[in-house]
């Protein structure tokens, strides 16, 4: 057995371990230490969102059962994508690999907020009223079964190793359950933190109610591509305990924190009046 079959033989596990232990330990942390006070209590919303979770992993595992790792390893198998075509160092395909796909998560995030019909999915992820790391988790089903395609094309079209492939999404799920969470790092510490990772206080503007801080802090897991391309914020006009949470059209917590409201009402009812790519040049025009 390969090193990448092996990979993939227990991608599952290690995922889930990994998983629950970043989980378990963010929970505790933003308990202990929280940014924020929380506008609404657990339960339901934990409830609902976890559920949501639950749902979306049985949706991809009936889908798509190998996963981007199985692809990985039918790539290296048949020679398909860039890495394969050339005697690149493991290593450095490796590292290639998480760089290329962060970049590619980054790009499909500001897709998702510029196209009307994709920005109805994510703003279930957006209509959170409260910002925890259950948030980090909740998205539409369509979405992920969307980003899932999206990663299974970049996978084989870079030849991208298992190892590297396991490695990107493992970081992925760990830093948006660390970017989301209700936790209070010190300033310094997140000064530094912030030129090598996305933190809470980075992302938090992204949630903001405000179009043009919603256009804004896009990356999940490396910040460079923010400072980069122009789309990031340093912090929040009204700072991080006055910002509001969530988006203009959705303030009910029947709607914006049930399953029913994130899998029907919120994609696919009414209109998208908070739009945030419009709302960032109304907002702009207006000021000028």
């Amino acid at each position: 057995m390969t090193v990448s079959e092996l990979i993939f033989a227990y991608e599952a596990q290690i995922r889930l371990g990994i998983f629950i232990g970043v989980l378990v330990l963010f929970g505790l942390l933003e308990a202990a230490n929280p940014r924020r006070k929380r506008n609404l209590r657990r339960g339901v919303r934990w409830l609902n969102n976890l559920g949501l979770v639950a749902l979306n992993t049985v949706v991809l595992r009936l889908l798509f059962p190998a996963a981007a790792v199985g692809a990985a390893v039918m790539a290296e198998q048949q020679g398909w994508g860039l890495l394969n075509q050339w005697p690149v160092p493991y290593a450095v395909a490796v590292a290639a690999t998480v760089i290329a796909m962060d970049l590619i998560v980054y790009l499909q995030h500001v897709m998702f907020h510029a196209v009307p019909a994709l920005w109805r999915l994510h703003r279930v992820h957006h209509a959170d009223l409260d910002f925890d790391l259950t948030t980090g988790l909740r998205f539409h089903p369509i979405e992920i079964i969307l980003s899932m395609v999206l990663k299974l094309g970049a996978v084989t079209a870079l030849g991208a190793p298992a190892l590297g492939v396991l490695i990107f999404e493992v970081l992925l799920n760990a830093t948006a359950i660390f970017n989301h969470s209700n936790l209070r790092l010190p300033r310094g510490l997140d000064r530094v933190l912030r030129w090598i990772v996305v933190t809470p206080d980075m992302h938090r503007v992204h949630h903001s109610v405000e179009g043009d801080e919603t256009n804004s802090n896009f990356g999940f897991n490396l910040p460079w591509w923010d400072r980069l391309l122009g789309t990031y914020r340093d912090q929040p006009r009204k700072g991080h305990e006055g910002m509001a949470i969530g988006i203009h059209s959705v303030a009910q917590p029947r709607t914006a924190e049930w399953l029913d409201g994130m899998l029907v009402t919120i994609p696919f009812r009414g209109g998208t009046p908070e739009y945030p790519i419009n709302q960032r040049f109304k907002e702009k025009t207006d000021d000028a």
